[in-house]
């Protein structure tokens, strides 16, 4: 039951507050700046209102987050700290001789009341708001970009994960039929993926056709479970205790396992939108979104700052349709002016290939001459090892073509006029401005635990985002309200 009365609490301890936290200590500058009440109309669907024991101040709880991120402890850590620290203890409502509650509270708190909620939104908007109100950002201009984080698990070895489950089914068949082992398809024992998919697909195909087999619960969920390993490994080509984690590409010859965050971010460094995906999806599709909700909150946007990733067509046509500007420079071997972004694939800059719908990066790359056109075109090549396996084969390789292949045009009439644009006095000067995204990744890894995922799933990941970004927000209001004052 929740219980949104309030009462007025008294302590002869109290007075330790006003003798050992100053007045411009920063938790009570959030609690000025911030009403955190805003949590009740947010939450109150997630309680009954009038039935069972009267549940922990969501509140107060959801405070308990936002120290979280900002001390970057974990759960128990958090805890013992909010019970000798009076800082914490004040910026969560507790008098300096309360309790504090157990870790374990806060985990059920994310995953009963937090789960399914437009939190990150929500979050950015009040503290966008804020921003507003002591005119702290102009609201005219984002500058966009993404950042990685890590999953809390690392991929697993995908032939040794198939042969462990696969004997294991093996060895329940035989505790039913020792007879099976004539009749079963040869085992496989090397390291080659391909061949041990081959044989999981023939071991999985031979259990469902022993009637005696099939009936066997045991038996009939190992094959399952091999099944969609199999699904898992041809989807994306690896397998992880994370299963929503994938793996991304921050150049050529290095990549990460995990999530992306991309951020639009005002000149002022103040957050005002974000999306969160999975590691493998590129970073220009995002720009629609990050335009869209930031235009929610800042209804005078003019115009976008960002990198290479950001100048592909269907941005440049969302920007023209929304009288929007690009501050981006355009790679002249980008696909513009066909259908490669309708198809699923996206271009990454850092590696300079373009990367498929299941999240496999080109491995090669021409410049060919249209014999039709005479215009130069350029053709990225991909993996046949990975197209070979890759579960999306039918649909993306016509023809008898062992590999996917994709060229086109290096330049469209679209991506002239921005090359026009990119050659004025205004480009250059707000291009200039691009940096400060950068040293925004920065401080939310260092800063905000924002290098490593701290939760399972993209949920997990927007949950973790959306506080830190709210956290990271507030600090930064008050950073701007103090450089305003000194002026």
């Amino acid at each position: 039951m929740l219980n949104t009365q309030g009462t007025i609490r008294f302590s002869e301890h109290a007075i330790l507050y006003d003798l050992l936290i100053p007045q411009d200590h920063k938790f009570r500058r959030f609690l000025s700046l911030v009403d955190f009440t805003f949590v009740y109309d947010e939450l109150k669907c997630k309680y009954c209102p009038d039935n069972g024991r009267t549940a922990i101040d969501p509140v107060m709880m959801f405070k308990y987050l936002v120290l979280k991120a900002i001390s970057n402890l974990s759960d128990e850590k958090l805890i013992e700290r909010c019970r000798y620290d009076l800082s914490y203890k004040f910026f969560l409502g507790l008098m300096p001789e309360d309790n504090v509650i157990e870790a374990s509270s806060l985990s059920r708190f994310r995953r009963q009341r937090l789960a399914d909620t437009d939190i990150l939104d929500l979050l950015l908007g009040k503290t966008v708001s804020i921003a507003k109100e002591y005119k702290l950002i102009d609201g005219k201009t984002i500058i966009v970009d993404s950042t990685h984080t890590l999953s809390r698990c690392t991929p697993l070895n995908q032939v040794e994960e198939l042969q462990k489950s696969s004997k294991a089914l093996r060895k329940m068949i035989y505790g039913v039929d020792e007879k099976m082992k004539e009749l079963m398809p040869q085992k496989y024992e090397g390291t080659n993926l391909k061949k041990e998919l081959d044989y999981i697909k023939e071991l999985v195909k031979f259990v469902s056709e022993q009637p005696g087999l099939a009936v066997q619960e045991n038996i009939s969920e190992g094959a399952s479970l091999l099944k969609e390993m199999v699904e898992d490994i041809e989807d994306h080509y690896t397998l992880s205790n994370d299963p929503e984690a994938r793996v991304g590409h921050k150049s050529a010859d290095t990549e990460f396992y995990g999530y992306k965050t991309h951020i639009a971010m005002t000149p002022e460094r103040v957050v005002v939108a974000a999306t969160m995906t999975t590691g493998e999806k590129g970073d220009g599709p995002e720009l629609p979104e990050l335009i869209d909700k930031s235009k929610e909150i800042l209804p005078d946007l003019e115009r976008v700052v960002g990198d290479g990733a950001y100048a592909g067509q269907n941005n440049l046509e969302k920007a023209e349709l929304d009288k929007i500007k690009i501050v981006a420079k355009v790679n002249p071997r980008l696909l513009e002016g066909t259908d490669y972004e309708k198809q699923g694939f996206s271009y990454n800059k850092d590696a300079d290939r373009l990367v498929c719908p299941a999240g496999h990066m080109s491995i090669g790359v021409d410049i060919i001459k249209d014999s039709k056109s005479g215009n130069d075109r350029i053709r990225y090549r991909f993996s046949r090892k990975i197209c070979t396996l890759c579960a999306r084969r039918e649909e993306c390789i016509n023809g008898n073509s062992n590999r996917k292949q994709i060229s086109y045009p290096i330049k469209t009439s679209q991506q002239e006029k921005q090359i026009e644009f990119m050659k004025t006095e205004e480009f250059q000067q707000w291009y200039k401005e691009r940096y400060k995204i950068e040293a925004k990744n920065s401080d939310l890894k260092n800063n905000y635990g924002y290098d490593k995922a701290i939760y399972y799933g993209i949920c997990g990941m927007k949950l973790q985002g959306a506080v830190a970004l709210f956290a990271c927000n507030l600090n930064r209001i008050i950073r701007l309200m103090d450089q305003k004052a000194e002026k």
